[in-house]
């Protein structure tokens, strides 16, 4: 009796802490929401304290004053909001800021114009951004030199495209200890063929050109002789056009700047100097020094600054009066159907070209498009409707970074077509890829399946085995018939035969230098250059104001719609570290549903 006793007692006393475990428990989880909510609240007050203020502050610029570009780090996009919160200093989120390329030619030019404005100080060795908006930048640096005010750069680390920008200023000092990348350029693809075996899941290929090498990474485990073809042929004319641009900027021939960079000559940051690809081995503050004495102050004084953000609050668009418009619609990230944020999705960007072709004050739209493509579907919905707004005013098409396969395809549709001669475009060519799970599921999970259908076809490209000669036909006409419709609109658009399309087309890569030789490109030249082509066509040179759809969201209304997404990308990537690229591209596989124009995989050209 006694045992049963203490044993009943044992248990009360379990069930007790057990009850006291969960109370706590709940209490522990009740403790860490609200943590996190006091956290969201601290960082929505302090944000919409800091954006109040902001507005309502008048910014005045003072004599002898240098505008300071810092693009540490930073994400070169085509806009962004100057009023958004930097959560990330605070250590919430770890998300790479962002900088709108727009937002810095609009402060570029303010200094240029502004007469209290005497120099830049330029912190970009580190900016992450593609060559065509390194390009663009860089050209507006170089029309600010045209004042006769200075730009000096500085930076503890130069990446390849860093340095390229930095070429823009008089004089680029690097820190003694620093390190400086001028090695060329490469682009390095991962191939998924050995896991998939391992997983025993087999890839259904559909394609058609030769050059349409986005499948490749799921069927070789090496380039293709076409790939690496196009491959070279693209990074060979992007590194002599930057080689180019950097032996003008510094005065040093260019074969023997071709020489330093094919042979990697800088191994040290002396060889730079030495070589003349830099002024000279100083720290930040002898930096500012030199910045001193061009402003003509004492060591001692301080130096009147200001950032993007508040210069261009400082001065307001001349062309705001004006009622004619040129609206420039931006198309950034992969192409996809249905309504969604942060990529170009057909429902959103069909309403937002209709609003702009009803618009009576829109004189004419401008088609920024920053894409490697995606849905072929999504892709003919933008089209059609761009080709209808073609009928009733000027369609110009302005290629940013990447402008390729289904970025092309609407650009198409446009009546001119603007590039940058380091532009990736082109890659007009369609796959479709299909997989086929039956070895994951039997051999590796146990996991068997039965069907019962009443056609022959009922379950089309069923995952769970793999796909019948019959089917496989039946698909392949639909990617030819898909094919052939990008040709059509292709040719369409640029005024040609199909026949002449189809000899650059067939998936292959250009840049925009070599796009203009095959008839793919009217114009070489940035966003601007498109914008007063179209101001022209509509008549309107002398009088207009440009307008951007999508409306930019509040800085609130995308920090509650992204947060989960950072933390998770966050987590992830504090838990993959190095793996997380090639953890991501899986990932991405869900987005190639239905038939694709997209890129040959996404290329980082470093």
């Amino acid at each position: 009796m006694k045992q049963i006793k203490l044993k009943q007692k044992s248990l009360i006393l379990a069930q007790q802490i057990f009850k006291n475990m969960k109370f706590l428990g709940n209490v522990l989880a009740v403790i860490v929401g609200l943590l996190i909510f006091s956290v969201i609240s601290f960082f929505f007050f302090a944000g919409l304290i800091a954006v109040i203020s902001s507005s309502e502050e008048e910014v005045k610029i003072k004599e002898n004053t240098v505008l300071v570009l810092n693009l540490e780090g930073r994400v070169l996009a085509e806009r962004s909001n100057e009023d958004d919160p930097d959560f990330s200093s605070f250590g919430l989120i770890s998300t790479v800021p962002s900088i709108g390329l727009t937002s810095l030619k609009n402060a570029i030019r303010t200094a240029k114009e502004n007469d209290n404005i005497k120099g830049i100080f330029l912190k970009a060795g580190t900016l992450m951004a593609g060559q065509a908006g390194i390009k663009e930048l860089r050209d507006e640096l170089l029309s600010f030199k045209e004042s006769g005010k200075f730009i000096i750069s500085y930076g503890e680390l130069y990446t390849e495209n860093g340095y390229y920008l930095s070429t823009a200023a008089d004089e680029i000092y690097v820190n003694p200890s620093g390190m400086m990348e001028f090695n060329g350029l490469a682009s390095e693809i991962l191939f998924f063929k050995g896991l998939f075996q391992k997983l025993e899941v087999e890839p259904e290929i559909f394609r058609v050109g030769d050059f349409k090498s986005a499948v490749e990474p799921f069927m070789l485990d090496k380039m293709s002789e076409e790939n690496r073809l196009q491959t070279e042929s693209f990074l060979t004319d992007l590194n002599a056009f930057m080689l180019n641009e950097i032996s003008e900027s510094r005065g040093i021939n260019y074969n023997r700047l071709k020489e330093i960079n094919a042979q990697m000559l800088v191994r040290r940051m002396k060889d730079a100097e030495e070589l003349k690809l830099i002024d000279g081995l100083w720290y930040e503050d002898q930096v500012i020094d030199l910045m001193k004495q061009k402003l003509g102050l004492e060591k001692e004084d301080k130096i009147n600054t200001i950032n993007v953000s508040r210069i261009n609050k400082a001065v307001k668009p001349k062309s705001r009066s004006s009622k004619n418009r040129i609206a420039v619609i931006v198309a950034e990230g992969e192409i996809m159907g249905g309504n969604a944020d942060n990529l170009i999705s057909s429902e959103r960007f069909k309403e937002e070209i209709r609003k702009a072709r009803k618009n009576d004050n829109v004189k004419a739209i401008v088609l920024r498009v920053n894409s490697p493509g995606g849905s072929a579907l999504a892709s003919e919905v933008i089209w059609r409707e761009l080709e209808e707004a073609r009928k009733e005013k000027p369609v110009i098409a302005s290629m940013g970074e990447v402008a390729a396969s289904g970025g092309y395809y609407i650009a198409a549709a446009s009546d001119t077509i603007v590039a940058q001669p380091n532009t990736i475009t082109g890659s007009i060519g369609i796959f479709a890829l299909w997989f086929n799970a039956k070895g994951l599921l039997n051999n590796k999970l146990g996991i068997t399946t039965d069907v019962v259908k009443t056609g022959e076809f009922s379950d089309f490209l069923s995952p769970t085995r793999r796909v019948t000669d019959a089917e496989k036909e039946i698909f392949q006409k639909q990617i030819e018939d898909g094919y052939d419709i990008f040709l059509s609109r292709v040719a369409q658009g640029r005024e040609m035969d199909k026949e002449d399309v189809m000899k650059v087309a067939s998936g292959r890569v250009w840049t925009g230098n070599q796009a203009l030789e095959n008839g793919l490109v009217d114009v070489l030249g940035g966003l601007d250059e498109a914008i007063k082509i179209a101001a022209t066509k509509a008549g309107v040179a002398d009088d207009y104001r440009v307008v951007y759809y999508p409306e930019m969201k509040s800085w609130f209304e995308r920090f509650i719609s992204q947060i989960s997404n950072d933390v998770q990308a966050y987590y992830q990537q504090k838990k993959l570290g190095n793996f997380y690229p090639i953890y991501k591209q899986i990932e991405d596989l869900h987005k190639y549903e239905g038939i694709m124009v997209r890129m040959p995989f996404d290329y980082h050209i470093q």
